[in-house]
């Protein structure tokens, strides 16, 4: 279970780091989730995303020392080809819409073949409807995106960045189902190891960064990872 969760302890022992992408259309709230997680916080003048940003929080699963590394992409056309990069590496990614414009929910399809065709057969994913504070400028009907998640094998949860709203519990949704993966891959490797077959895990590779030694990117080297 998830616990915890501060907003950064240096002095805190890191067992795991995961990658984590929002993606969607600009404007969706994709920096405004990323901030109410990471920071607590909502700004009403926020700006365009020009290329990726990313920010971090830890927290505790199955008294385990998580750090969440999350990046949050460009929505703009113009940076499409950039980004598409960074889906490398990612073990989990938050497909934002705005509940209350149509062809942000339209371009979901497209945003998630993207999403398929360059990040690990093995991503966890879920769908977020964001702004569901604004119930009176509806246009995408519940029942409309919980279908379309089922189809596609995705976790789905309305979020208001605005007031918080299923912004910790999707999150919290995507981390634990991460870590549960690795738990069992950790827990595959242990017995094949100890019954004489250490390559079982091959063709199942899921990307976890363990924390000790492990350098993390920074906005001046962020252009170079591949």
């Amino acid at each position: 279970m998830t616990s915890g969760g501060g907003y950064g302890d240096p002095s805190q022992k890191i067992d795991y780091v995961f990658k984590v992408v929002l993606i969607g259309d600009s404007a969706v709230g994709k920096s405004q989730i990323l901030a109410r997680y990471a920071r607590d916080e909502f700004s009403l003048d926020s700006k365009a995303t020009i290329g990726v940003e990313f920010q971090t929080r830890t927290l505790v699963i199955d008294h385990k020392s998580v750090k969440a590394q999350i990046w949050d992409t460009a929505g703009q056309e113009r940076y499409r080809a950039v980004t598409s990069a960074y889906y490398r590496g990612a073990v989990g990614a938050m497909l934002v819409y705005d509940i209350t414009r149509r062809q942000t929910f339209d371009h979901i399809p497209r945003w998630l073949e993207e999403l398929r065709a360059h990040a690990d057969k093995n991503i966890v994913i879920i769908l977020i409807g964001n702004k569901s504070d604004l119930v009176d400028q509806r246009a995408i009907p519940t029942e409309d995106a919980k279908e379309f998640a089922e189809k596609e094998g995705l976790f789905f949860l309305e979020t208001s960045a605005f007031n918080a709203t299923n912004v910790e519990s999707a999150f919290s949704t995507v981390l634990t189902e991460i870590f549960n993966i690795v738990n069992k891959k950790s827990l595959a490797a242990s017995e094949d190891q100890e019954n004489g077959n250490p390559g079982s895990l091959a063709g199942k590779k899921i990307d976890i960064v363990p924390g000790p030694g492990q350098v993390i990117p920074t906005k001046s080297n962020i252009c170079c990872n591949s």
